[in-house]
């Protein structure tokens, strides 16, 4: 299960500017590929999808795959568009949905 959610801001920005949202997120980020002590499979758990979403605007989508690594760290560039809310939703293989908001100061 994903936990402990981070988001990074600028701490001010004018609408216009396109400004790097930095997220990170802890979750073990289990393959499918390894065993446990007994010899049997670990299901594969991990975080497949990150969505972004401005107000109602979806402003960003990642699918994720098992190369990822454990406790995934993406950023990505937005164009400032004013004030307002990005909420972020972090879906993992097992249905479990995190979700945060980060408010977006604007000048």
């Amino acid at each position: 299960m994903a936990s402990n959610p981070r988001i990074k801001l600028p701490e001010q920005a004018a609408i216009g500017d396109v400004i790097e949202v930095k997220t990170l997120v802890t979750h073990v980020m289990e393959t499918g590929n390894r065993k446990d002590k007994d010899g049997v499979v670990i299901p594969r758990n991990i975080i497949n999808r990150l969505i972004a979403k401005f107000g109602d605007v979806e402003v960003f989508q990642a699918e994720l795959g098992p190369g990822i690594s454990a406790n995934p760290y993406i950023s990505f560039q937005l164009k400032v568009p004013g004030p307002g809310v990005i909420e972020f939703a972090w879906i993992d293989d097992q249905g479990v949905k995190l979700v945060e908001t980060a408010a977006l100061n604007v000048a």
